[in-house]
């Protein structure tokens, strides 16, 4: 699967115990090739940036936030990009902090929609 995240938008629908994402958490992607970098935020999160890499169906990334409590934390992500069968993207992040303790997977979901991700040509 050869997936383009560029300009793709996804929203929070499960998130771990030890994750601080929520329902209102967005976020934004900008792929250049193999390399994707994000922004999000929303609910605990003031500002949160991602920079890791794309191959096939695997997503690899660092990410660091900024909380609404004052508090910047980070660590590392491997997530799987699923496309289900109602469209869309689905993507599993297992994570683990590097500046605090826990680990967990999250879920984020684009709505189903016809151009929500192409083949990577012209990325």
């Amino acid at each position: 699967m050869s997936l383009n995240l560029d300009g793709v938008v996804m929203r929070v629908s499960a998130t771990a115990k030890g994750g601080v994402i929520d329902s209102a958490t967005r976020l934004r992607f900008v792929q250049r090739g193999a390399r994707v970098l994000g922004r999000y935020g929303g609910g605990s999160v003031l500002r949160g940036y991602l920079v890791g890499t794309i191959e096939g169906a695997r997503l690899r990334f660092r990410y660091t936030q900024r909380e609404a409590s004052g508090e910047i934390h980070g660590g590392a992500s491997t997530c799987d990009v699923i496309r289900p069968p109602g469209g869309g993207l689905r993507i599993l992040e297992h994570f683990r902090w590097r500046t605090r303790e826990g680990s967990g997977t999250n879920v984020f979901e684009t709505d189903a929609a016809p151009n929500a991700c192409g083949d990577s040509s012209g990325a």
